[in-house]
């Protein structure tokens, strides 16, 4: 019974589990590039070190070593591996300094060389233990986690909307690499609060040649069209100069009819267009490409001055745009084409076969008038959750049936160091003022 019990807590848990909406896959084939420049870093900061004067007396024998500078640094035999259980692991092993120093030494006896170098080669490693210890746990602990700071996880995408980056659970790593999985939701920003169900087929990844990998299902493009949708951002009004000449003038011919039965302040006033978006668009994903579909209203009257606007007509407008994918820097961007387009009238089918003509004025309107003002927007991209100053190159994008995911390597547009100094806590400056362990315990 209590077998029976804990199932169908395990099957409720896994009914209510959150879907990610974006998926990120390090490969071991990044390590080799993140070792480089994160040792690089280390090395900086370990010779900018300052080691205090070492003074004091031993016997008869009185010695004062003072203004000691690291003036070489290598980390030779350095690894940087994925491990289960502990996601990231750097070993350090055969880590030889350079130094230079001033010594005073005064003794009462002969024959102490061998003793003199036993004696300060100790004292070095005393200082250096209980400097450059809490240096790289500074480093590690502080600096590093300054630059993961720069991460997004919650942030506007522009003046509408916004998107939430947030870990769905702990990462999991593997020997050959590090997955991550993302809740990959934007929100209106008017709607801070709101969330849309995620239910759409769950991404999975599975290459490994690529230094990178990132994979969105069909909720994250959803979920950014219906933000945009309840911001109110999916409609465009055209009046008067606005709408293209040509597409004035067979709209007031289509409508002659009833034009001219208007009286005659009205029949000379401007024209106006109106599409507005009548439900969040969908995106599908398929092995084939990527589609969005769009229903639109759209709608044709006469706006008299300081007179209230005359309906000449209202139509539906079903539109199913391709979209590419890319990732430049680290944005995600989208181009929009317009692939298929239909009008009609939800009052009557003779009044649809009388839109026929209208069919290609507005099929080239969306095209040279709406489809630019979609993809200034979508071109601009969303950021990835990648830290600042690392930037995707040489993109592969595929899809698959619910998602797709793109392959990439990864480049260190600035060097780390000037990130994490750009970044850099205040209060962080002096690493002897983080809560460092003691020089032993770092040393272990």
């Amino acid at each position: 019974m209590a077998l029976f019990g804990a199932l169908i807590l395990a099957l409720l848990a896994g009914a209510h589990a959150e879907l990610p909406g974006c998926k990120i896959r390090i490969t071991s084939k990044a390590l080799e590039l993140v070792k480089q420049e994160g040792l690089r870093f280390l090395e900086q900061e370990l010779e900018t070190v300052t080691i205090p004067d070492l003074r004091g007396s031993e016997g008869h024998f009185f010695y004062n070593i003072s203004e000691v500078k690291v003036t070489e640094l290598q980390l030779t035999f350095s690894e940087l591996h994925f491990q289960p259980d502990q996601e990231l692991v750097l070993q350090i092993n055969n880590a030889s300094w350079g130094l230079r120093f001033r010594r005073q030494l005064l003794y009462w006896f002969l024959k102490v060389y061998e003793f003199l170098s036993t004696f300060i080669t100790s004292g070095m490693r005393f200082l250096l233990n209980q400097q450059i210890c809490p240096v790289l746990y500074h480093a590690g602990t502080v600096l590093l986690n300054s630059l993961l700071d720069t991460v997004p996880v919650r942030s506007a995408v522009d003046e509408l909307v916004g998107i939430d980056y947030s870990l769905l659970k702990d990462p999991v790593a593997s020997t050959s690499n590090l997955d991550m999985e993302f809740r990959g939701a934007f929100y209106p920003l008017t709607e801070a609060n709101w969330s849309l169900s995620n239910r759409a087929v769950e991404p999975q990844l599975q290459e490994e040649e690529r230094m990178v990998y990132v994979a969105f299902s069909e909720f994250f493009f959803d979920s950014a069209m219906e933000s945009y949708f309840r911001a109110g951002a999916l409609k465009l009004s055209l009046v008067g100069d606005k709408v293209p000449h040509d597409l004035d003038m067979v709209l007031r011919a289509s409508y002659f009819g009833s034009i001219v039965l208007m009286s005659p302040a009205v029949i000379d006033s401007p024209l106006k267009l109106e599409l507005r978006v009548m439900e969040p668009p969908r995106c599908t994903i398929k092995p084939s490409g990527t589609t969005v579909s769009v229903t639109t209203s759209v709608t044709i009257a006469l706006v008299p001055p300081n007179q209230p606007e005359v309906q000449l007509s209202s139509m539906i407008m079903d539109a199913r745009l391709s979209a590419k994918m890319a990732l430049r820097g680290k944005a995600l961007r989208t181009q929009l084409d317009l692939r298929r387009f239909r009008i009609y009238s939800n009052q009557s089918a003779l009044e649809s076969l009388a839109l026929i003509p209208l069919q290609t004025p507005l099929k080239t309107l969306l095209q040279i008038a709406v489809m630019p003002m979609l993809n200034e927007r979508t071109w601009r991209g969303v950021q990835i959750p990648l830290p600042e100053g690392i930037d995707f190159v040489r993109e592969v994008v595929t899809n698959h049936a619910g998602f797709l995911t793109i392959g990439a390597d990864l480049h260190f547009a600035k060097g780390l160091r000037e990130v994490i100094e750009k970044n850099r806590p205040a209060d962080t400056r002096d690493p002897r003022t983080s809560s460092a362990p003691p020089p032993s315990m770092a040393a272990v």
